[in-house]
């Protein structure tokens, strides 16, 4: 089993919580006004699905032993940063230039689950 995704994965999705209920509770009000309260909800949830996703590949890694699998996880570990990051540093900073960068983090998203597919595939 590939630890260092499923210790990944179990990291974000505990920051994911504690993210997550920072913006529901301490920061709806500052986060509503500047009208990214959905700009924020976005970036919790595609974190919290790439956490379950990367437990999930180091799971599959203990019966599936390609490096295509171990590219996925590193895909999708990168791409969550970067997508969830511009996205949280959209909203803390009002900077709309990170928007630019979020499609990077979703590229590398996408490609991480393609990845996972190939490697499901051809084992």
């Amino acid at each position: 089993m590939n630890k260092l995704f499923s210790q990944a994965g179990s990291l974000l999705g505990a920051i994911g919580v504690m993210v997550g209920a920072f913006g529901a509770h301490a920061l709806k009000p500052m986060l509503t006004a500047s009208g990214r309260f959905e700009t924020f909800e976005t970036g919790v949830r595609y974190q919290f699905y790439h956490a379950i996703a990367l437990v999930l590949i180091g799971i599959l890694s203990k019966h599936i032993s390609n490096k295509t699998l171990t590219y996925s996880g590193y895909c999708m570990l990168a791409g969550v940063l970067i997508f969830s990051g511009a996205l949280y540093t959209i909203c803390f900073t009002g900077l709309n230039v990170f928007g630019a960068v979020a499609p990077i983090g979703g590229t590398l998203l996408v490609i991480g689950w393609l990845l996972m597919f190939w490697a499901i595939t051809k084992d």
